[in-house]
């Protein structure tokens, strides 16, 4: 079965590039641009993983992940991980990894292998 995987971040160019790796590597990709369309998204879809950038506009990441509870979620940011600590990000049980922009594709694809697996 294909695995899904939301990808949720504000710049394009890191969404697009992102979903085309993924792709590739045989998972099914939505995007989306913000965190309220993530939260739009996972009403009509539950995908296996969401990979989240802290720093975006709208709805604060915080509100968005605690509405989040039964999906992994994986941060993807320039802000290191004991920025996120800071900001309560990684208190949820379903934060399962952090990824640091910009990141390896290969050390991307193994981690999600590893996160999604049955």
């Amino acid at each position: 079965m294909v695995k899904t995987i939301l990808v949720v971040d504000d710049e394009p160019d890191i969404r697009e590039s992102v979903k085309m790796i993924l792709e590739k590597n045989g998972y099914k990709v939505i995007t989306a641009e913000d965190g309220d369309e993530c939260l739009n998204i996972i009403q009509q879809t539950k995908p296996d993983l969401i990979l989240l950038d802290i720093m975006m506009p709208g709805t604060p990441v915080i509100k968005v992940v605690k509405q989040i509870s039964d999906i992994k979620i994986a941060f993807m940011s320039v802000v290191r991980i004991s920025e996120a600590r800071k900001m309560g990000l990684t208190e949820q049980e379903n934060i399962v990894d952090f990824f640091q922009k910009p990141f390896n594709v290969t050390d991307l694809i193994d981690r999600i292998e590893l996160l999604i697996s049955d």
